[in-house]
């Protein structure tokens, strides 16, 4: 997906940043608090920098981005790829140790848990990230591993190690992850 396209959501409506700001801020349990609210904000702001397709225009941006992307991973210990693709109101629950890679794709209504990671699964595939579904809850400390792709509506278990296509309601846990049982 392009960036441009990236800023076309549902239904090909185009939401404005502050809007998707607006959505994001109400996701969080811990309001303007959450640490995950504000690494999100710096996310979207790297994000949307991508609009200005002229380099040297967009330069200035880009080192203001690069600035509060640093002082994101020291303060709230969540690192986002500025390239991923990232659905609407995602609630980052509890901040520290969550890496998400710069080709991963996530869903709208997701749910991440402190402690997780989604991508790539070595230098062979540096850009095989995983393309994770609507409605997805991610437990503490799960791995979301390769070019793979998780579902809508499923469940990862705390510290599952998913490594293979995850289906449509499914909850999954284990090392590696495995279906557990059909969810409702």
């Amino acid at each position: 997906m392009s960036h441009a396209a990236a800023l076309t959501v549902y239904k090909n409506t185009t939401i404005s940043s502050m809007n998707t700001l607006l959505e994001d801020l109400k996701a969080q349990r811990e309001g303007l608090l959450g640490l995950g609210f504000w690494a999100l904000a710096v996310y979207r702001f790297g994000h949307a920098r991508f609009i200005v397709r002229n380099k040297i225009l967009r330069a200035p941006w880009t080192i203001v981005y690069v600035i509060l992307s640093k002082l994101t991973e020291i303060v709230c210990g969540i690192t986002i790829g500025s390239s991923a693709t990232i659905g609407r109101r995602l609630c980052i629950e509890h901040h520290g140790c969550i890496v998400i890679h710069g080709a991963a794709v996530i869903g709208d209504d997701c749910l991440i848990r402190h402690g997780v990671t989604i991508g790539n699964i070595g230098y062979k595939d540096p850009f095989g990230a995983p393309s994770i579904g609507n409605r997805v809850q991610m437990g503490a400390g799960a791995k979301i591993l390769g070019r793979i792709t998780i579902g809508d509506d499923v469940i990862i278990g705390a510290n599952a190690v998913v490594v293979d296509d995850v289906p449509d309601n499914t909850a999954v846990g284990g090392v590696p992850a495995r279906p557990l049982k059909a969810t409702p």
